[in-house]
């Protein structure tokens, strides 16, 4: 009776870890096959404002001013908050020709904290549509106004392509990790897009009505603020739209305090919503009928790639110890489907998408790049990390 049960207990997790296996795969076949649908976009441009939260980025934040002025035009506002900063941010983007206002908190640190008191600095003359650009970010041509008319006519957030690079000479495991972005910000996002489902918030390259933004809960520490800010909009009936044809991108710092400093954040906060929201969203999916809240659940229940690897890999283990030594049939076999299911994923998503990213070799040496990070997923269990904690820049 124990075996029988350990082996049911092995079949449901399988089937739990099916969810976003499938959820993944369904995402790339139609990414990759399914009719393209174009974005739709209000005849008239409305009137925007570009908020751009900012903590000592004076080495890039002349560039990233510079490159916005070039897409707006007369009435638009382009407003940075220098939030804690200690070098020259708001000398350099005033110098470049922003607007700026600084704000200084002893324990109140985050970019929420910052994206709330821009948002209350626009409130005395407030824009049509409110876009937000990180100030490590710079901007495709046109991606401005694609975001703005298509959240002018949708009445939707919509969320711009955020692709993150590997700088120049660089390792293969900074590829391989600009292949994961690759997969979650474009490949997924775009599968869903073309189901007619929403998307994820992803930090950057986000346009809102004012409305919106105005009334949504910003000033928190939040160490996902763009997830949760989704999923508050998502609850309230504004689930956010993927806008393929805006671009917005940055780079991986080179350091590797720096990278291991961001993507702890990224993945911690992302497993935190996960078992926080996902349940939450598909009970009010099944309460309201809406097949927004449940794609958009589906979508977050899906872990960092590199851990469904990882998760999919030990499933199979597993079973197929359980097989050596009980002889047990379904459990090896179901999990023998769901690696297989990952396999197809990503080569299909790598042939796609990011074939110009990285090489096939270096694609199967990703093994590696999984090893590697196996450390972050026990540091989730045993020591989370609960506070924003912004990345180091590499001039730093």
């Amino acid at each position: 009776m124990m075996i029988l049960a350990i082996q049911y207990l092995l079949l449901l997790a399988l089937l739990l870890l099916a969810v976003p296996v499938l959820v993944l795969l369904s995402q790339v076949m139609a990414a990759r096959y399914a009719k393209t649908l174009p974005s739709p976009a209000a005849e008239r441009r409305p009137r925007i404002a570009v908020l751009v939260p900012a903590h000592n980025e004076a080495a890039g934040i002349t560039e990233v001013v510079r490159g916005i002025r070039e897409q707006l035009q007369p009435g638009d506002r382009l407003l940075v908050v220098a939030d804690n900063c200690s070098d020259a941010t708001a000398v350099l983007a005033r110098g470049a020709g922003a607007e700026v206002t600084e704000r200084f908190h002893d324990s109140l640190r985050g970019k929420g904290y910052a994206l709330d008191h821009g948002i209350r600095h626009l409130a005395q003359q407030p824009p049509e549509v409110l876009i937000i650009v990180d100030a490590d970010c710079l901007l495709g041509k046109g991606a401005l106004e694609r975001i703005a008319r298509a959240c002018e006519f949708s009445g939707r957030p919509v969320q711009a392509l955020y692709l993150m690079h590997a700088p120049e000479n660089t390792g293969p495991m900074r590829r391989i990790a600009e292949f994961a972005w690759v997969v979650k910000n474009h490949v997924r996002a775009l599968g869903f897009q073309k189901m007619g489902l929403p998307c994820q918030l992803m930090g950057t390259g986000m346009a809102f009505t004012w409305a919106q933004i105005s009334q949504a809960e910003l000033a928190t520490g939040h160490i996902v603020e763009d997830m949760k800010l989704g999923v508050d909009l998502a609850e309230a009936g504004q689930a956010p739209l993927f806008c393929p044809e805006a671009m917005v991108y940055s780079f991986f710092p080179t350091s590797d305090s720096g990278a291991q400093t961001q993507r702890t954040r990224w993945e911690h906060g992302h497993l935190s919503v996960l078992m926080t929201y996902v349940p939450r969203l598909l009970g009010g999916a099944f309460k309201a009928g809406s097949s927004a809240l449940a794609g958009l659940a589906l979508d977050l229940c899906v872990p960092p790639l590199a851990l469904l690897v990882a998760l999919s890999v030990a499933a199979w283990g597993v079973s197929a110890a359980g097989y050596l030594l009980f002889s047990w049939a379904w459990p090896l076999a179901l999990a023998s489907v769901l690696l297989l299911s990952i396999v197809v994923s990503v080569l299909l998503a790598w042939s796609g998408f990011a074939r110009q990213v990285l090489s096939l070799g270096e694609l199967f040496s990703a093994f590696a790049y999984v090893a590697r990070k196996l450390p972050l997923y026990f540091k989730f269990v045993f020591n989370r990390q609960v506070e924003w904690v912004r990345s180091k820049r590499d001039s730093e």
